[in-house]
């Protein structure tokens, strides 16, 4: 009996050491994560188990499977671990913002191509052929409003005017001052010229100017923003770390390796405390975060009526309409002061096909036809801040939350806690 007792408990000792070390005279399993995890070469493992007299920071009264070289990887590693780890964590917040960037941009192209659409529908359905000519100006001007969106220093108030200039020769020929063919070239660019001083469309340019500066702002705004939410995410995303830091991630991912532990998790504390310490940065960082945040939501509910960039694009066709009423209501008093600028009309030898007389056919506002849409920018800035919302405390509940759902092993488990192995009680 005695022999049987002592060949057991030889049996168990040996595979306690088997559990510690993988086997007694190797360091099989340790030798094993360190080349699965490609953390450096197994030459600087050494064959067995030794004294850990070198070692700076996983020091330990038992013997250990590290060396100062394998503790120095590990460091390295712990290092990119975080680092993978962060990235990983804010990659769906990344993913977010950078996902409604891009369909923003898209919902302006669209927009841009639907109030250029509608405008041309507009006029050839109230003023016939005189659109045809008009398509240039208009194209022009999307063009500009497109290019003002996407930051470009573009002067609103020019790029409007000159839209407004270059229909003006357009409405006096077909619309003003209709003749069977015409005006010059040379004539139309004098009625072009003189389109500021006699306000053939009254104060349409101006209110038109300034709804494309205010919801244009805006959206402008909204845009630089949210690439500036991606530049913050970047930055963090390769946080610079402390020296203490390094050893503290060092402690508590690898150090119980050199013991053999290679599938141990740190206790909850343990974890916690050294996290916060490494991310204390963030944590400074959430403050600005959740403001961040605000100010989306307060831009997003100032973007209404006159800020609203989807209103005001999809509402040109009815001031364009408005202002080319204006002005041929005010035709005899333009014609008279055209008169006076430019002289009488100079028109082409060629014959028009066809006098271009506005019969001004019942005008139909299409814009209704389109608010309705679920795509709409409202509808996408609404999803995009309930969204945003679920991350308002992210920064400064990073820490926890990398230690709750990664790092930490959970109640009931046993844990490292920077020294051995200890039980949690659930």
């Amino acid at each position: 009996m005695g022999v049987l007792l002592r060949t057991n408990l030889i049996f168990f000792l040996a595979c306690f050491c088997g559990l510690v070390f993988g086997n007694p005279n190797r360091c099989d399993e340790v030798r094993k994560v360190f080349q699965l995890r490609q953390i450096g070469p197994n030459q600087l493992l050494p064959l067995s188990p030794r004294q850990g007299s070198d070692l700076q920071v996983c020091m330990s009264k038992n013997q250990t499977c590290c060396t100062k070289k394998m503790e120095e990887r590990y460091q390295v590693a712990a290092r990119r671990d975080i680092q993978n780890l962060l990235q990983t964590s804010s990659s769906s917040l990344k993913f977010l913002i950078s996902r409604n960037v891009a369909a923003f941009q898209e919902t302006f192209e669209v927009l841009m191509r639907q109030a250029e659409n509608y405008t041309n529908t507009v006029l050839q359905d109230s003023y016939g052929n005189m659109a045809d000519q008009a398509m240039g100006p208009v194209r022009e001007l999307f063009t500009d409003i497109s290019l003002f969106l996407l930051g470009s220093e573009l002067n609103v108030d020019d790029l409007v005017q000159r839209f407004f200039d270059s229909l003006f020769p357009l409405v006096y020929n077909h619309l003003i001052n209709p003749g069977l063919s015409d005006i010059s070239s040379g004539y139309a660019e004098c009625v072009r010229s003189s389109s500021r001083d006699v306000r053939p469309f009254g104060g349409a340019p101006s209110l038109l100017a300034d709804q494309i500066a205010r919801s244009g702002v805006s959206g402008k705004l909204l845009l630089q923003a949210l690439h500036l939410g991606i530049e913050v995410i970047n930055t963090t995303d390769h946080l610079q770390l402390s020296r203490e830091c390094r050893r503290a991630l060092l402690k508590m991912h690898y150090c119980p390796h050199c013991q053999g532990l290679t599938q141990s998790k740190p206790c909850m504390g343990y974890c916690l405390n050294v996290m916060r310490g490494c991310l204390a940065s963030m944590a400074e960082i959430d403050t600005h975060w959740r403001e961040f945040v605000r100010s989306l939501e307060g831009l997003s509910a100032r973007m209404h009526g006159p800020h609203d960039l989807e209103q005001v694009l999809l509402g040109v066709h009815t001031l364009l309409h408005d202002a080319i009423g204006h002005a041929q209501k005010n035709g005899p008093r333009l014609s008279a002061q055209v008169h006076k600028l430019c002289g009488p009309p100079n028109r082409r030898p060629t014959q028009a096909d066809s006098i271009q007389h506005s019969s001004n056919k019942e005008f139909t506002p299409l814009k209704a036809l389109v608010r309705v849409s679920g795509d709409s920018l409202a509808v996408k800035r609404r999803d995009f801040l309930n969204s945003l919302r679920l991350y308002r405390t992210y920064y400064g509940g990073l820490a926890d939350q990398l230690c709750v759902s990664e790092l930490a092993s959970s109640d009931g488990h046993s844990c490292w806690n920077g020294t051995d192995i200890v039980k949690r009680s659930p």
